[in-house]
């Protein structure tokens, strides 16, 4: 089976790959030379994922899935949720974002957050959707190298370190999308 993950972003497809072990193809936009923008424009995550898969499949007619993302900071109503990846301006930068949510915790006490991701797959028009979260804390500096977005900033649930400082295996055992994908997975070797 072929499937297009509607994606520009290089760590999540190589994240997706190293869980789906080869048995599914996965191909991202870019093999698929879909170089526009795709909007993003709904109110939920969700609707985002949603909105994403249906424009890779009305327009290129690929079976497709997509996935959208939001850290959730119980203390910040929620936020940055939906804006997560321009929570601080229009160009997406992950430490600019990360010291805004640093900026904004400073002096709070109530560190708790999650991470959400609903993956919407769409296999011959059938949109089915799988959500994955993550639940921990935000802390209240930087450590790690590895991963992206806020990944410095959150500890999971249960552990001391942060998603950046955890290597790749166990980050996608546990982590808000591998949950999301291993749900994922389930439903498509049922459907291959």
């Amino acid at each position: 089976m072929k499937l297009v993950f509607a994606t520009n972003n290089k760590n999540k497809v190589k994240e997706i790959k190293h869980l789906l072990n080869n048995s599914i193809e996965i191909l991202s936009l870019e093999d698929i030379e879909c170089l526009e923008d795709i909007p993003e424009t709904a109110n939920t995550i969700e609707g985002n994922a949603i909105q994403k898969a249906s424009y890779v499949f009305d327009k290129y007619g690929y079976n497709c899935f997509a996935d959208d993302t939001g850290l959730e900071i119980e203390a910040l109503n929620g936020e940055p949720g939906i804006y997560s990846a321009r929570y601080a301006g229009d160009q997406k930068n992950a430490e600019n974002n990360m010291n805004k949510v640093l900026k904004k915790l400073d002096g709070i006490e109530n560190r708790s957050a999650q991470f959400k991701t609903v993956i919407a797959l769409i296999i011959n028009g059938e949109t089915t959707c799988f959500e994955g979260i993550a639940e921990g804390e935000m802390t209240n500096k930087k450590s790690g190298s590895e991963g992206f977005g806020y990944d410095p900033i959150f500890k999971p649930k249960g552990f001391d370190i942060t998603f950046s400082e955890m290597d790749l295996t166990l980050k996608n055992k546990i982590s808000h999308r591998a949950k999301a994908t291993f749900k994922l997975i389930g439903y498509l070797k049922q459907v291959q």
